[in-house]
């Protein structure tokens, strides 16, 4: 009677523990995901209208990111791209159309409180062959709105957000299956925390600590052995990314001075751009400028890409990586910048929040492994092998 009786008790609290899974507030990570987009990342109130930029492929997310966007009290609107309409478009598309900039995109960058940006692709290689020529057409066309854009986000006058859903094609281009690269972006987006709110907010309070140490420096230095930089923060401010406008998120970054960038790298990474792979790029810079470069794959494609216009060549940013969650390249820009033990630099654009002054239409990241490399901040060592120095 007694081994029932413990049996009985042992079902008891097993059914106790579904159903306590079974009141969890939330359908799906995805669901969870929305939550977190629309009332952390861009903290939605009520009245305030909400642009949702994507795809079908998404809809799972886009109907969770429309169901709590109405329960914040906001107005949605929604804007679903046609698959494949990118390649028709740049198949068929003559000068004059690729160089139309709608008067409808102008108007929401002006109108809209908030833009959600949906990354949702089943194939990344997509527009890998764009003649460089159309590329460029296509940036000058819309610098007018990109400039805009970051005015309206610079004043504080625009929220936004730019997520990845995770799809086949990014599963492939990180070497995972599906569900695998789900669960990977799950958990570095903390979605597998009981508050992953609680873990963002920690995370930005490490980075203000960081930050508050580079305040009034001068002089970055970056050695090791595919690395030897030296630039000016000098009255520059570092910004953090702590999963307000991209998720995840997780770096701490600025403009350095546009002039003052001197010396030599060699990425560990590839970049990409356009669906355009760069491989063991090297660059040189003098003064802020990148004077001279070569690469094993890429080399073309990277020279059209500071030959955009003047300020394509000039560092604008650099940023080192906080998100320890993310543990393997994937090559995924939005994820790889982000992650623990590296740093990253881009040419082109800078921002102006962080007092940055160079303008193009062009801005190229590049991820940097600095596990075997260091920081020293006027001469004084502040992050080593990956790691800040306490």
């Amino acid at each position: 009677m007694k081994k029932y009786m413990l049996l009985w008790a042992l079902m008891l609290v097993l059914s106790g523990l579904l159903f306590a899974q079974d009141k969890s507030p939330y359908q799906s990570p995805v669901d969870k995901m929305a939550d977190v987009l629309i009332n952390y990342s861009l903290e939605l109130q009520p009245g305030e209208k909400l642009a949702i930029i994507t795809s079908p492929i998404a809809n799972d997310l886009n109907l969770a990111l429309l169901k709590y966007a109405l329960m914040a009290g906001a107005h949605p609107d929604y804007r679903c791209r046609i698959h494949g309409a990118e390649e028709t478009f740049l198949k068929y598309a003559d000068n004059n159309q690729l160089t139309h900039v709608s008067e409808v995109d102008m108007f929401e960058v002006q109108y809209y409180d908030a833009m959600v940006f949906v990354g949702a692709s089943t194939n990344v290689k997509t527009l890998n062959n764009l003649e460089p020529e159309k590329r460029q057409l296509i940036r000058d066309a819309n610098k007018a709105y990109v400039q805009s854009l970051w005015r309206r986000i610079d004043g504080k006058e625009l929220k936004w957000c730019y997520v990845i859903y995770p799809t086949d094609a990014y599963a492939q281009e990180a070497d995972m299956g599906t569900e695998e690269y789900k669960e990977f972006v799950f958990e570095m987006c903390k979605l597998n925390e009981v508050d992953p709110v609680a873990k963002w907010k920690k995370l930005a309070l490490n980075q203000t600590k960081w930050i508050d140490r580079l305040k009034g420096k001068d002089r970055l230095e970056l050695k090791g052995p595919n690395i030897d930089l030296t630039m000016s923060i000098k009255d520059r401010t570092f910004l953090a990314g702590d999963g307000k406008e991209n998720f995840p998120d997780g770096e701490i970054y600025c403009s350095p001075v546009e002039n003052s960038t001197n010396g030599w790298i060699k990425f560990n990474y590839p970049s990409d751009d356009f669906g355009n792979e760069i491989q063991d790029l090297e660059l040189w810079f003098e003064n802020g400028k990148v004077t001279q470069y070569k690469a094993s794959k890429g080399e073309e494609f990277f020279k059209s890409l500071i030959e955009t216009d003047e300020g394509a060549s000039i560092l604008g940013e650099i940023g080192i990586g906080t998100n320890y969650e993310i543990k393997r390249f994937t090559k995924n820009t939005l994820f790889d910048e982000k992650m623990g033990g590296t740093i990253h630099l881009a040419v082109g654009t800078g921002f102006p929040e962080s007092g940055g002054t160079n303008e193009s239409a062009m801005h190229h990241d590049m991820v940097f492994s600095m596990r075997d490399s260091q920081i020293l901040v006027d001469g004084e060592l502040f992050y080593e092998n990956g790691n800040f120095v306490e």
